[in-house]
């Protein structure tokens, strides 16, 4: 079923990526199409099937066009480019250090909490993927490569590059990670899909301020449909109402509390992340870390074990360190 006419959604796991239909041009024999974003990775088998269901056999895309490059929407890319070799990629200028190999991501923060999906975050891939000469920047005027009508908008916070696309002659806004319509850090929400405007996955948001003017900017544009990253499609009256009562308060119902990123920004350029703060580890995380200490400390008294008591130096249970890019296929 498609979004509306001429935009179908793929869900792949907890994450969205989607087919736009270009205008049919006279004498066109088949649909022209652009694909957005390029979920996890092992997706692009069923990335393409669906690709084939809704276009037919051997009609590859004009492009591959990107919100941003996190693993999840940008995991299937190798397979698609080997599978679709002249197919090019687009996305913000920004976002290419994390394309091309240039810059890992800031670190994910799970300590701002929220549910299953928040705190298994730092085990999530943060690496960059290297794309080569096959990825570039999307056009400075705004245009979207393949599909005349629509505009990327820059909605950065999320990432530093990320942008949101819209129609104007339908008010349709495919708003990748900006916003959301499930609550993302929620294992259980994501399971059920329960639908709901929502701020950017906060795990993987280091620039709060950037994304609440994203919020607002996007709110201007007075959507009358949104297809997001993470949630199912919303329409009309009550998607203007909850992203509006998001946008005015953002700070309290989006930001998190506590988090590495809560106050104080990553910052990055057009090389990659410069900075990052330093990481937080909040109270409850201290506690699972002493309880964890008590029932070791139990399990050896049980066998019989004496062994002097060593205070130990507790950790985040996440790699700060920038991870290294793993080897990719140059294209």
């Amino acid at each position: 079923m498609p979004v509306v006419a001429g935009l179908y959604a793929l869900r792949n796991i907890f994450v969205n990526l989607y087919y736009v239909e270009a205008e049919p041009t006279a004498g066109q024999a088949r649909a022209a199409w652009v694909l957005i974003d390029a979920g996890l990775p092992g997706a692009a088998s069923k990335i393409r099937r669906h690709a084939e269901e809704v276009f037919g056999p051997n009609n590859p895309p004009t492009a591959i066009i990107m919100t941003h490059a996190h693993f999840d929407h940008a995991g299937g890319l190798d397979g698609l480019l080997e599978a679709w070799p002249d197919v090019p990629v687009y996305a913000h200028p920004l976002e290419l250090p994390y394309l091309t190999g240039r810059s890992s991501y800031p670190p994910p923060d799970p300590t701002v909490g929220g549910g299953l999906m928040a705190w298994s975050s730092f085990l999530y891939p943060k690496h960059p993927y290297d794309l080569g000469s096959r990825v570039h920047a999307l056009p400075a005027d705004g245009s979207v490569p393949g599909l005349p009508g629509w505009r990327w908008v820059h909605t950065p916070g999320h990432t530093p590059g990320h942008v949101s696309f819209f129609r104007d002659s339908d008010k349709v806004l495919v708003a990748g990670d900006a916003f959301t319509t499930v609550v993302g850090e929620s294992g259980l929400a994501t399971l059920t899909q329960k639908q709901v405007v929502h701020g950017p996955p906060a795990y993987f948001t280091p620039d709060w301020d950037a994304a609440r003017l994203s919020v607002a900017t996007l709110l201007s544009l007075a959507p009358q449909v949104a297809a997001t990253g993470h949630g199912i499609a919303m329409h009309g009256d009550e998607l203007l109402q909850q992203l509006e009562q998001l946008a005015v308060t953002f700070n309290e119902v989006a930001r998190p509390k506590i988090g590495r990123y809560a106050h104080e920004p990553a910052t990055a350029d057009a090389s990659g992340v410069r900075s990052v703060p330093p990481p937080l580890v909040s109270p409850w995380l201290k506690g699972v870390a002493v309880a964890g200490l008590a029932l070791a400390a139990l399990a050896l008294a049980g066998t019989g074990k004496k062994r002097k008591k060593e205070k130990k130096a507790y950790r985040a249970p996440y790699r700060d360190n920038p991870a290294r890019p793993v080897p990719a296929r140059r294209w």
